[in-house]
């Protein structure tokens, strides 16, 4: 079982925030698997992580586009697989190809397209808490994203 984190994140700044450190750990070939809800934060978490990777400008939702391509330290792959009927279609989108791609691939709704997220990939829970968040981390080298907040 991989190690895992739990945190409270009081606000949708402190989930922007943990993108932030996200994206500051960010390395080539990462894959962050994102869960929660609709509303969970997600993509408020996203834009953390595209600052934190020199992105400039918006960083919408990738929903009705399914993938979004940015350039900036490392490039950044936001997907989007709500909408998606499984790892069959991914694929014949040509899905693969950012996973891992060349740069960090960011997934929401991750558990829809499960087995193509690789075994190294950094899972992020997010769920409601009160007016915040909670955020369970889990990844093989979790210390390597999280530092000293490793449970």
């Amino acid at each position: 079982m991989a190690p895992l984190t739990i945190l409270s994140l009081a606000d949708e700044e402190a989930t922007r925030q943990l993108g932030a450190r996200l994206g500051a750990a960010a390395r080539a070939g990462d894959v962050i698997a994102l869960h929660g809800e609709l509303g969970a934060g997600k993509t408020t978490l996203v834009h953390g992580l595209a600052a934190a990777l020199a992105i400039a400008g918006p960083v919408p939702s990738p929903t009705f586009v399914l993938v979004r391509e940015y350039e900036g330290r490392l490039r950044l792959w936001h997907v989007d697989a709500y909408r998606l009927a499984g790892s069959d279609e991914a694929l014949a989108i040509g899905l693969d190809e950012c996973l891992p791609g060349d740069g960090v691939t960011c997934v929401e709704w991750a558990e829809r397209i499960a087995d193509l997220v690789p075994p190294t990939a950094l899972v992020v829970r997010l769920a409601a808490d009160g007016e915040g968040r909670r955020a369970e981390l889990s990844a093989t080298d979790l210390a390597r994203w999280m530092g000293d907040d490793v449970a």
